[in-house]
């Protein structure tokens, strides 16, 4: 790589024999061997020369090499030297530019405390100077030129705080606070006498001296402007607390009007004499305005302790809306920024809610909420979420609140005394098919009700008053949902009792029972649709209420059991429409099961009996579904009721049908069938609109009438051999069950020792139960007629206990 070389003996394969026939490839060219051979001796003795050469030369190297390495040490010696000559050098040099600086340095440093010293002393001066004109001033009352003064003396005085030690500066700043003593003493004796606090008239009044004279209070310890204020506040109040005694009529209620008239004007009073007296950001309006209000609070709370007897609702909700109107004035006018105390916290923006319940409710009004209107004092929208003001007076109505609550529980109970005696005396509502079930008119009335409380309540209160008022809405929607609704469902029976649990349970097999008059139906829909129309208004109170109240008592706005009420009259509802649909298809199945099913000789149409289902259904079910459009869920759930309740009475009914001949069993097959259609038509039947039935009822309908199809095709299939007739029976029904089993053997009409010999057969055949399984027989899910089965067993320990 070093070398690179095209001669082959400098190949590291290099084949001696190979490159003898590269010179010599055939015998003629043998002749010039003598020349190749020349040259290879002239090559070896070049190389030769050359290696004697090298190996000639490497002899002197390693005595060049120490001769040049002794130089080298010869030259790092004298790069020592210089080295150490250049750093003594510079040493040298910094002595000499300190020697040089060092004078300069001096003159610095004498120069700063020069300078330091100059402006001290100016300082001093000033301070000296500007205390003795201090002083002066204030003796000669100069309060516009003692503020700015005073300013600039107490900024200069801060330059001298490290210099407290020395005895001269020490007795200048003493010299100062005793001025600013004595000018706050001064400025609050000028104020004293220009508006002394003993007695109601003022005899003075706003001067330029006084108004230079807050210009110094601001720049005076804050006490001192405080005192201003407060004594200011205090006198400018005073005739007040005169007019407005507890003792005076206008101290009452009902002239409460009076009190925020009164300072109106002497708001405006305050402007046009002593607006330009307090410098603006002492917010003396707002101040004078915040502290009548704190009087006025407590004014009002000790009257109404004294005279709490003689407040009533209306007063009451005149007074407040009054004075709700009056923060919302202050809101208006004020920002609210001498409020910092924290007695009055701003109310939290409630968050934008979709909920009906919001529709038009700040401007709600009702006829109790004033006792007299004028165009001049309209109701203000109260409560604005950004009034720093609200409950600054109003907060004093909140313990007598309970007489609004009372007043509530009161008229709410006439009012549902006034809706049962309407519904007594008009009748129940007339069967309009075309309006789809229309809710009852009470209950809008009532949610219209609560609606109107539940605004005037949370504008008087967000806090136990309205846990209070919550409550009543629960004791009324309980007392709506049992009178006026479950007390107004058709009885069952000809008892007074009403609607009960064993009404409702009770078995009506076999026996007649009236069914429910077109009127009557239309009721008992308007009735579900009611109670689902205030199960959804029910939920929309409680969010609505949680929106209104405190978040602290949020957790104790709770609706969910009046809401369980009204699904507890729903589901009456349905029932009673399934029982009386139910009860009318009863004497129909008993006609099935008295027939002579084993004379039948021939299959024709269908049989009288489901004529008559048929009949019935379409007779019901099309009132029911009109009556119930708006609420189409609970059609559906009717319809699911029904067919859970139909069919395994069907069933039941069908195993008393025996003996069956194989002609009547054919015969049932075929009745059975038209019932199936029927039922799985049963959602739209009449209708001119053809729906699809919904999944879940069509999965019920399908399943129980398949069970039934399924009897009747092993009561058909030959007993005989009895192995294929058991494992046929298995297949087909999928029930393990002996009862069963018997009593398909009982419509088949075998004697008993044939069913005995049968049952010992079953018993063997059964499949074993599924390992890991609680060692029951069965080998599906319960089947509709095992289930009513558990129901009756569930009827009757209630029946017992009842």
């Amino acid at each position: 790589q070093v070398f690179p070389s095209q001669d082959p003996l400098d190949r590291a394969d290099f084949n001696a024999v190979e490159y003898i026939n590269a010179l010599f490839p055939t015998e003629q060219s043998l002749a010039n061997i003598d020349e190749v051979v020349n040259k290879i001796r002239l090559k070896i003795r070049r190389l030769d020369d050359n290696i004697r050469t090298v190996v000639r030369g490497q002899t002197n190297v390693g005595q060049d090499g120490r001769q040049a390495l002794e130089e080298a040490q010869k030259a790092i010696q004298q790069l020592f030297g210089k080295i150490k000559d250049i750093k003594d050098k510079a040493e040298k040099s910094e002595q000499m530019v300190k020697e040089i600086t060092r004078d300069i340095k001096q003159l610095d440093h004498a120069k700063r405390h020069l300078t330091t010293s100059i402006t001290t002393l100016n300082h001093l001066h000033m301070l000296a100077g500007g205390v003795d004109s201090l002083e002066a001033m204030t003796r000669r009352r100069q309060y516009g030129e003692v503020a700015n003064l005073l300013q600039g003396v107490v900024n200069v005085l801060e330059h001298f705080n490290k210099y407290m030690g020395i005895p001269q500066i020490r007795q200048l700043s003493e010299r100062v606070k005793a001025a600013q003593n004595e000018l706050g003493q001064q400025i609050l004796a000028d104020f004293e006498e220009a508006f002394p606090s003993q007695g109601t008239k003022r005899t003075g009044g706003p001067s330029n001296v006084l108004r230079d004279a807050c210009l110094v209070a601001n720049v005076l310890d804050p006490r001192i402007k405080q005192e201003i204020i407060k004594k200011f506040i205090k006198q400018h109040l005073s005739e007040y607390l005169v007019l407005f005694q507890e003792n005076q009529d206008v101290a009452w209620l009902d002239k409460i009007d009076r009190r925020y008239a009164w300072i109106k004007r002497q708001l405006v009073d305050y402007e046009e004499k002593y607006g330009r007296m307090f410098p603006a950001e002492w917010s003396m309006t707002e101040r004078i305005a915040v502290e009548f209000c704190h009087v006025t609070r407590a004014e009002l709370s000790k009257i109404m302790r004294t005279r709490a007897k003689e407040i009533e609702v209306k007063l009451l909700l005149f007074a407040i809306q009054r004075t709700t109107n009056f923060e919302g004035l202050l809101a208006k006018r004020f920002s609210g920024c001498t409020l910092a105390d924290g007695t009055v916290k701003k109310p939290e923006v409630p968050p934008p809610s979709t909920n009906p319940f919001l529709e038009d409710e700040t401007g709600a009004e009702t006829d109790e909420v004033v006792m007299e209107k004028s165009d001049t004092d309209k109701p203000k929208k109260p409560k604005v979420p950004d009034n720093p003001f609200h409950g600054i007076v109003s907060k004093c109505f909140e313990p007598h609140l309970y007489v609004y609550i009372e007043s509530q529980d009161k008229n709410l109970g006439e009012l549902i005394d006034r809706f049962v005696a309407d519904f007594k005396a008009q009748g129940p509502p007339k069967p309009n098919v075309d309006e789809g079930g229309a809710v009852l008119p009470s209950c809008a009335d009532l949610f219209v009700y609560y609606k109107k409380c539940m605004v005037q309540c949370s504008q008087l209160s967000t806090g136990e008053p309205m846990i209070a008022l919550t409550t009543i809405f629960q004791k009324y929607l309980r007392e709506y949902a049992w009178k006026i609704l479950s007390g107004n469902l058709p009885k069952t029976t000809s008892s007074s009792g009403g609607l009960t649990i064993t009404s409702l349970l009770k078995e009506k097999e076999g026996s007649e029972v009236a069914k429910f008059t077109l009127e009557e139906l239309c009721l008992i829909c308007s009735i579900l649709s009611t109670a689902e129309y205030c199960l959804a208004t029910t939920q929309q109170l409680e969010e609505k209420l949680k929106e209104k109240v405190d978040t602290s008592l949020m957790e104790r706005i709770n609706l969910t059991g009046e809401m369980d009420t009204f699904s507890i009259v729903i589901s009456n509802s349905i029932q009673l429409l399934v029982q009386d649909l139910d009860a009318a298809c009863d004497p129909a199945l008993t006609a099935m099961s008295k027939m002579q099913w084993q004379n039948v000789e021939h299959v024709g149409d269908q049989s009288p009996y489901v004529t008559s289902v048929i009949l019935h259904i379409k007779q019901n079910v099309p009132i029911i579904r009109d009556n119930l459009a708006s609420t189409r869920k609970y059609f559906t759930q009717f319809c699911i009721k029904f067919a859970n309740s139909f069919i395994p009475k069907f069933i039941n009914h069908l195993f008393k049908c025996k003996p069956i001949s194989m002609v009547g069993a054919e015969q049932l097959l075929l009745d059975t069938h038209s019932l199936k259609m029927v039922l799985l038509d049963l959602p739209s039947i009449g209708s001119q609109v053809v729906r699809k039935a919904p999944a879940s009822y069509t999965k019920i309908v399908v399943k129980g009438m398949t069970r039934a199809e399924m009897i009747l095709k092993v009561v058909m299939a030959p007993h005989e051999p009895p192995v294929v007739f058991v494992d046929n029976y298995i297949k087909l029904l999928a029930d393990c069950s002996t009862d069963t089993f018997q009593k398909i053997l009982d419509m088949k009409g075998l004697k008993r020792s044939e069913q005995s010999s049968m049952l010992d057969l079953f018993r063997l055949r059964l499949p074993a139960p599924p390992p890991g399984g609680d060692g029951s027989l069965s080998l599906s899910a319960p089947t509709p007629e095992q289930e009513s089965s558990r129901i009756r067993k569930l009827e009757k320990l209630i029946k017992k206990r009842l």
